[in-house]
């Protein structure tokens, strides 16, 4: 039987972690901690300037034994070597997975189907390079003679969340001449807020669609050139819209000089675009050398992933950790909690990247599988979240591991207040593990000086199960380099979750069918007659809705 015609609870290194998690799953981190003294040492590790502690899992060294002998089963250096040499490992679409292309700086060619993709990727890179050069400078200037102030980004999923998040990750880069704005929701709310800020005469509109087919992005952009064309004139379009498509007639139409259309590849994923043309934004607000950072940064991590032993290996500990969870814990969630202000976007973004990659219930073969997938990934900056739903992490009856991630060296000059943060980094994730035992409240209520009717009260409420697993990354400092480590990181982390599911990490047919069925009602609104070919709660809606579209509100 070859290996991927086995369902995963068939591998002989699951059955044993099966076994195995019978013997450990009521073991207390504390009590861990207690038998390792040097676990932080043990379970730690460090990649340039990103330091992973993963000690603070409910793992001991046979349980990390079993878990990278799966891996190993379920061929994750296998497919990693596939991905990295261009194979066409997105069976569904036929399709070479290759965002690390976009940030090797190899010399070796890179072929994909018979072609060295490497040269292309570069070349792509110089004309955004001299493009944000131009509007950095102030060279580049808008129909009245004066320099762009604005900039707006109008994509929608990983053409919107990638540029967005970097931009906010990376605010003390940009230049400061330069105002970074993105437009994805097609709410005409969103785009009539944002359009009322700008000044048509020094404000840059960047259309990021593939196909320039995209139904939000070409409804946002038409709005936003309407908007444009009540101060400007047609002819004058070319100096503030620019493309990132691959759809050279249908920019020319828009009014987009073709010339200043950027281009990518099909092998480039929407939620890992970012890393190429996608991110012209991030390269006209950082400029050119920080985003070769960024690349850089990346590419360190892919090198990583591709070299380390599995047990030293980032990304495939993080991926091994997250699975031991999901399947014999079943947790369903996991919990991002950014501890940097500037990440506060990080969580969305990786909420796209891990539930559209493995958000699937079929295998690569077509086969229903028997076993948990991808996680639903949520999170918010801790500091915000210590004060909403840390209550549930922490006495609830979810099981949820989290990732704590925080810069050691703030770009705010406030040190006390930073200090003050990263206290609370460390606090959470040792409350989280430690818990508070039923002796340890009593003593803290007598200690208050309560009287014993409310301490009898309070006491069962004040208790803290502990033994929650988490995470903690800590970056040197969110530099563009080291904002590269951590997205790919994650990154390698899904792929690594995706391989041992055995699913296709790469495709995204769930978006399809409401997208489809859209189509079908949008031109229903706008009918006489009354709608009844849908269920009865689709047709009521729709015919609700246009009765009542134009009574005026109460």
């Amino acid at each position: 039987m070859s290996a991927m015609k086995k369902s995963l609870t068939e591998y002989p290194a699951w059955i044993a972690l099966q076994q195995h998690f019978e013997q450990i799953k009521d073991h207390s981190m504390p009590q861990m901690f207690a038998e390792q003294p040097h676990r932080f040492e043990q379970y730690s590790l460090q990649l340039d300037d990103l330091l992973l502690d993963y000690s603070k899992n409910r793992v001991n060294d046979d349980t990390l034994k079993l878990l990278f002998n799966l891996a190993r089963e379920r061929g994750v250096e296998d497919m990693r070597d596939r991905m990295f040499a261009g194979e066409l490992i997105n069976n569904t679409e036929q399709r070479a997975v290759l965002h690390t292309a976009l940030r090797s700086s190899s010399d070796t060619p890179l072929l994909v189907e018979g072609e060295n993709v490497l040269p292309a990727v570069q070349a792509e890179l110089q004309r955004m390079g001299a493009f944000a050069d131009r509007i950095r400078s102030g060279e580049w200037q808008g129909f009245s003679g004066k320099a762009i102030t604005d900039i707006v980004n109008i994509g929608i999923g990983g053409s919107d969340l990638g540029p967005k998040m970097v931009c906010e990750a990376l605010t003390p880069y940009i230049h400061e001449r330069l105002h970074m704005h993105f437009l994805s929701n097609v709410d005409g709310a969103a785009a009539d807020q944002l359009l009322d800020s700008l000044n048509a005469e020094t404000t840059l509109f960047i259309i990021a669609s593939k196909t320039f087919t995209t139904q939000e992005t070409l409804t946002n952009a038409h709005a936003a050139r309407d908007w444009f064309l009540q101060t400007a004139e047609e002819g004058q379009i070319a100096q503030h819209f620019v493309a990132v498509s691959t759809n050279s007639e249908a920019v020319s139409a828009f009014g987009i000089d073709p010339q200043h259309m950027f281009v990518f590849s099909d092998w480039v994923g929407g939620r890992y675009s970012f890393w190429s043309a996608i991110g012209l934004s991030i390269m006209l607000a950082i400029g050119k050398q920080n985003f070769s950072q960024l690349l850089a940064g990346a590419q360190a991590m892919d090198q990583h992933f591709c070299n380390a032993p599995l047990e030293r290996n980032m990304p495939v500990i993080l991926a091994m950790l997250g699975f031991w969870y999901n399947q014999f814990f079943k947790a369903e969630t996991q919990a991002i909690l950014p501890y940097d202000f500037h990440l506060r976007y990080l969580p969305s973004y990786l909420q796209q990247a891990d539930m559209e990659s493995n958000g699937k219930s079929v295998d690569r073969n077509g086969r229903p599988v028997d076993y948990p997938t991808g996680p639903i990934i949520w999170g918010e900056s801790g500091i915000n979240g210590q004060h909403s739903f840390y209550q549930l992490i922490h006495q609830g009856t979810r099981f949820i591991p989290a990732d704590f991630i925080a810069s050691i060296q703030p770009h705010s000059s406030r040190q006390q207040q930073h200090d003050i943060l990263m206290s609370n980094v460390f606090a959470q994730s040792e409350a989280l593990m430690r818990g508070r035992s039923l002796e340890e409240t009593r003593q803290l209520l007598q200690d208050s000086g309560v009287d014993s009717a409310t301490l009898e009260i309070r006491l069962p409420q004040m208790v803290f199960a502990g033994n929650h697993p988490s995470n903690t990354l800590l970056l040197k400092k969110l530099t563009p380099f080291n904002l590269g480590l951590l997205v790919a990181l994650y990154e390698h982390k899904i792929f690594t979750q995706g391989v041992l599911w055995n699913l296709n990490s790469f495709d995204q047919w769930g978006v399809e069918l409401g997208k489809q069925l859209a189509k079908k009602v949008l031109p229903q609104l706008q009918a006489t007659d009354t709608i009844n070919d849908h269920d009865a709660s689709t047709n009521g809606l729709i015919n609700f809705y246009r009765r009542s579209r134009d009574i005026p509100a109460s």
